[in-house]
């Protein structure tokens, strides 16, 4: 990675210097780091790859195609960020690199022709998503013997549907009401893709919400938190999707905006620095400021204490945008202590990135191979028959590799678990009952 210019005063790329000029080279950040604790590689650390942003910044290196090469091997974990002392903002750094990459590199044909499917025409929307996923369902068995003739991103993508058929669950009703005294007001972010493969999710969501005295709106006019595009570099696509969001949600009516996603809550409560010089940029702090993980929001108020049992041995993943986006880890396990019948059991490496990372187990699949495999040897030396963890890409990424292994054991957002113990019925229904029908074992079946 040779540089051909000399240094220049004036930044060469639209990345902060004095942000960059923060990281004193402590190398702190390299044993959090996945990448680099994989290969050994200092242009794979934090610390690398903050190094070669600078050089950009200041004409010493172009993005080329080795550089890109680094930078598109992070995760974007934020890992770096809970182990560096000097509070370096290396997401935000990760994001302004990105996004002059997209303005000044072409992309090789494979990664724009994945960004332009799945980022741009499918994850941000439900309904094309659900339709398009309506033809690959009904195909499966199909699709199944026919692997070996598919292309790998094909097959890597088939890989991480959940298996069976979709979920019943019909629409979230507009407002839920609380059950017994009304205690808060809060509007659900329902998602895109987790909309789709993860309805259930939400209904768990509302229900525990509900259960907790919280009236439960669902705004009609919201959409895709714009996660995807901001970490992939399509910065201006991902103000269009805040500045969408911070108008469709009243937060005169309302206490709180709750995400049950760990990436799209960290998007989320980062919409004050994305459209910090937009005309909408005072509302987008104040949106920001309102937004709050499920998880964080019911050990901040208190729950009403579960009297079902749920009789489950249960290890918890922390979602990296979860733990180290937002800083939020005794809170669900918090939760999950509160379930009667429930043995949670601490999970080696719990904070460490599975591989998922929105999009990266697609771009990046020998990266994400080898991190989901550390993970998935994790999760079996607990001896644990379920796995929480907060985040949908998450859920996928996991399933999917305890598929592979032949391994039965289920995958649940924590939520769900909540629900379950206080008895809530099938998906649609808000009354209580047993729920046995539609426990099946999401990464076993």
């Amino acid at each position: 990675m040779a540089g051909g210019k000399a240094a220049q005063t004036v930044p060469q790329a639209a990345i902060p210097m004095d942000q960059l000029l923060r990281c004193v080279h402590c190398g702190l950040c390299t044993s959090a780091c996945p990448t680099y604790l994989e290969l050994g590689n200092e242009a794979d650390s934090p610390r690398g790859r903050l190094y070669l942003m600078r050089a950009v910044a200041e004409g010493r290196l172009e993005w080329t195609a080795d550089v890109v090469g680094h930078l598109d091997l992070c995760l974007e974990c934020r890992a770096c960020e809970t182990a560096c002392p000097a509070g370096v903002p290396y997401g935000q750094l990760l994001e302004a690199a990105r996004a002059d990459i997209a303005r000044t590199y072409r992309r090789p044909w494979r990664e724009r022709l994945l960004l332009a499917l799945l980022r741009d025409m499918l994850f941000p929307y439900p309904g094309r998503l659900a339709a398009a996923l309506r033809p690959v369902r009904s195909l499966r068995g199909a699709l199944k013997r026919l692997a070996g003739l598919l292309p790998g991103d094909v097959r890597r993508m088939l890989a991480l549907l959940p298996p069976g058929a979709p979920s019943a669950c019909p629409p979230l009703p507009s407002v839920i009401p609380a059950q017994g005294l009304r205690r808060y007001r809060v509007a659900l972010l329902t998602g895109c893709v987790a909309q789709v493969l993860f309805p259930e999710v939400n209904w768990a969501t509302a229900r525990v919400l509900a259960a907790n005295g919280c009236e439960v709106v669902v705004p009609a006019r919201q959409g895709c938190c714009g996660a995807l595009h901001l970490h992939s570099g399509a910065r201006e696509a991902a103000r269009a999707f805040a500045r969408r969001n911070v108008a469709a949600f009243d937060l005169d009516d309302v206490d709180a905006v709750i995400t049950n996603a760990a990436g799209c809550g960290s998007t989320l409560k980062e919409y004050g620095h994305l459209l910090q010089d937009d005309a909408a940029a005072s509302q987008a702090a104040r949106f920001a400021g309102k937004v709050r993980d499920v998880a964080e929001f019911l050990a901040g108020i208190g729950i009403v204490p579960p009297a079902q049992p749920v009789h489950r041995v249960v290890a918890y993943h922390d979602a990296c945008h979860l733990a180290h986006g937002q800083g939020i880890r005794s809170e669900p396990r918090q939760l999950l202590r509160a379930i009667p019948g429930l043995r949670l059991v601490e999970l080696p490496g719990a904070d460490h990135c599975c591989g998922s990372a929105g999009l990266y187990n697609i771009l990046q699949p020998a990266m994400a191979a080898r991190l989901l495999e550390k993970k998935i040897a994790a999760i079996a030396s607990t001896g644990a028959d379920t796995v929480a963890t907060g985040n949908p890409g998450c859920l996928m990424q996991i399933a999917k590799g305890l598929r592979e292994r032949g391994l039965a054991v289920d995958v649940r957002h924590p939520v769900e678990l909540l629900a379950e113990a206080y008895g809530f019925s099938r998906a649609g229904d808000l009354s209580t009952g047993d729920d046995s029908s539609t426990r099946g074992a999401r990464a076993g079946a």
